[in-house]
């Protein structure tokens, strides 16, 4: 009761200082059905509701969510930066076009955070050639957005794994969806090992057609196992070799840039088929081609419009850009579209033409490009790569055929890497967490790798288990709430009010990182020191959006508070000794005293408890509260 009387109090208290706010009602837009979302939404709202904003949420189905990004018919909103490799720049670059939840807010911003001023600055960063030089832009870029305050930043996403202690070695993949299972060794029992892969749904559900030149369904993991580019993203965005081993770049006569790859020797795809510079010809020709160049297909990163031609010079592949463009070979390492597929796995072989048969998904139909050229797309014929790891089977459902029950991958035994120990790996279907958690304690299955496979308070208590080696990547990606506010205080306001730490804590198991910036820092150019900084302070919360109460507040000193503290928690010890002496004394008069009588030689008389009296005065006056007067008598009258 006395606990339930202390929370009605601290509600009333708050209640009171907030009718001392600006009263402010934000519309939030959450995505139903996406877990921490839905977990820390009703936290976002009740720290915003101490400093007087009232966020009523929208749980809305994916179109209808999409929707409400693009129109801007939001305040708050959550989102995710892009991550690796993605990140600055193509992330970024997209807020300029009308598809994008940025673009309604950039709408209402001055220069340099307008539409125009700010594509104009992202383009002028990507063509600068000195690195020290784009450091500097890129630092006042990410200065400028954090100014302002067009994000609550939340956490860092942490990519979590846990593995079977009959397999070592794993090491968590630089990017999302990038599971790098070739380096495990199986150290114990059979080489064959099963999995349970986060995907782009959370739980799988099927790989798709394991086309390197589509999109979804086509899974991010499993075309990373088949298919190779010529070069990989590496460790804090290092660029790293592939299927080009060596690299150079020069800036041409005209103001364009030439990039040339040495490409490896005696790789083959596995299918058989050499891979050589006429494939990679082959496939850009395809992916490239001028129709497919648009916003709708691949224009969505910035390289289709950088390209000016590419070509074989003998052995080496080579491309023109219009004009120096820094994130080319960052864009190259993106698992999808531009994948290396083997030329059998085309229509027509290495003659097949890109405009009659384009290895664009058969879905996309015919499509007429700004040129007025068309490309009928045609698909691909199977799924053949130069991978560690080839496809082998899948078992689709029996009601369903788009889901894989079971999809097997085997080794791939020419791999110019080194054929990888594990000879063939089950990735296994579940439908609920509580099945992934239950397979795998069961040994059925040998790992579990990615994001929304288990719940994180599974992942939590995995880690004490003696089986299970549990690993977390650095922060891939940043989720933040994306502020559709006219009002810049406002914004700050919903920065300062909400603590990130204990939500995190509390709702997530504590497993992602609370983060203050947009970008995580090993994210390239973005290890920048960001003033201001915008986190967790309720008293500017308060002092922006309450001036009233906060000026009460203002009045009190370090030790009035210090001194409020400590009296609250000497009234709630008075209180439970009360209770307890009570009780003691009940018991007394029953005649069931809980010590036995205090004797002391030194002492005449026993020590007494006096009897309880009621305090007249309240009684007399209606009080609520009856006075108990407590006395200890040593038989000597003062």
């Amino acid at each position: 009761m006395f606990l339930s009387r202390l929370v009605l109090l601290a509600a009333a208290a708050r209640a009171d200082d907030s009718g001392q706010c600006n009263a402010v009602e934000l519309d939030f837009v959450v995505l139903d059905g996406e877990a921490s979302h839905r977990a820390i939404e009703d936290d976002i709202r009740a720290a915003l509701l101490e400093v007087g904003l009232t966020a009523r949420s929208r749980f809305l189905e994916k179109e209808e969510f999409n929707t409400a990004m693009v129109t801007g018919d939001y305040d708050l909103v959550f989102s995710e930066t892009w991550g690796a490799p993605y990140d600055p720049h193509s992330y970024v670059a997209s807020w300029t076009t009308p598809d994008e939840a940025h673009y309604s807010v950039l709408q209402t911003h001055e220069p340099p955070l307008d539409p125009k001023t700010f594509a104009s600055w992202v383009a002028n960063v990507s063509s600068e050639v000195d690195p020290v030089e784009r450091q500097e832009t890129w630092t006042e870029i990410l200065s400028a957005i954090h100014a302002e305050v067009i994000h609550l930043p939340l956490w860092g996403k942490r990519i979590p794994s846990v593995v079977g202690r009959r397999l070592e070695g794993y090491v968590s993949g630089p990017q999302q969806f990038d599971y790098p299972i070739a380096s495990v060794r199986v150290v114990e029992g059979s080489k064959n090992v099963t999995v349970a892969p986060g995907a782009q749904t959370g739980l799988f559900k099927s790989v798709g057609p394991l086309d390197p030149h589509g999109y979804r369904p086509n899974e991010f993991f499993s075309n990373n196992w088949i298919y190779e580019g010529l070069v990989k993203y590496g460790p804090s965005g290092r660029i790293e070799a592939s299927l080009a081993k060596t690299w150079t770049t020069e800036i041409r006569d005209d103001g364009g840039e030439t990039f040339r790859f040495s490409l490896r020797e005696g790789v083959v795809f596995h299918d058989g088929s050499a891979f050589n510079c006429t494939v990679v010809e082959l496939n850009f020709d395809h992916v490239f081609a001028p129709p497919l160049r648009g916003p709708d297909w691949h224009g969505w990163y910035g390289l289709p419009g950088a390209l000016a031609n590419w070509y074989c010079d003998g052995d080496d592949f080579v491309l023109e850009t219009t004009e120096p463009y820094y994130p080319l070979l960052q864009e190259l390492t993106y698992i999808r579209p531009m994948r290396i597929l083997s030329p059998a796995a085309f229509t027509h072989g290495i003659y097949t033409s890109p405009a009659t048969h384009n290895s664009c998904p058969a879905s996309w139909g015919s499509i007429t490009g700004d040129d007025g050229s068309t490309v009928t797309c045609v698909g691909t014929l199977a799924p053949s790569g130069t991978g560690p790891f080839r496809f082998v089977s899948r078992t689709v459902d029996d009601d369903d055929d788009d889901l894989d029950r079971e999809v097997v991958f085997g080794s791939n035994p020419e791999y110019w890497g080194g054929e990888p120990d594990i000879e063939f790996v089950r990735v296994l279907y579940f439908e609920t967490h509580a099945r992934v958690e239950e397979a795998l304690l069961s040994g059925e299955l040998d790992a579990v790798i990615g994001a929304g496979v288990l719940e994180p308070s599974d992942i939590q208590d995995l880690q004490y288990s003696a089986d299970f080696d549990v690993l977390h990547s650095e922060p891939t990606q940043n989720t933040v709430i994306i502020m559709n506010i006219d009002d810049i205080d406002v914004r700050k306001v919903v920065v300062h009010a909400v603590n990130k730490g204990p939500i995190i804590e509390r709702e997530l198991g504590g497993i992602e990182q609370p983060v203050s910036q947009l970008f995580p820092e090993s994210a390239p150019y973005c290890d920048v020191d960001l003033v201001p900084k915008f986190d967790y302070d309720l008293e500017k919360a308060l002092l922006l959006n309450c001036p009233d109460s906060q000026t009460t507040k203002k009045k009190n000193t370090k030790s009035e508070t210090l001194y409020g503290a400590l009296f609250a928690a000497a009234a709630v010890l008075a209180v439970v000794l009360t209770i307890a002496v009570c009780y003691m004394v009940q018991k007394e008069r029953a005649g069931e005293p809980l010590f036995m009588p205090l004797t002391n030689p030194l002492i005449e008389d026993e020590v007494q408890l006096a009897p309880i009296k009621e305090d007249s005065e309240a009684k007399d006056t209606g009080s609520k509260t009856n006075a108990v007067e407590i006395q200890c008598l040593d038989g000597r009258d003062e």
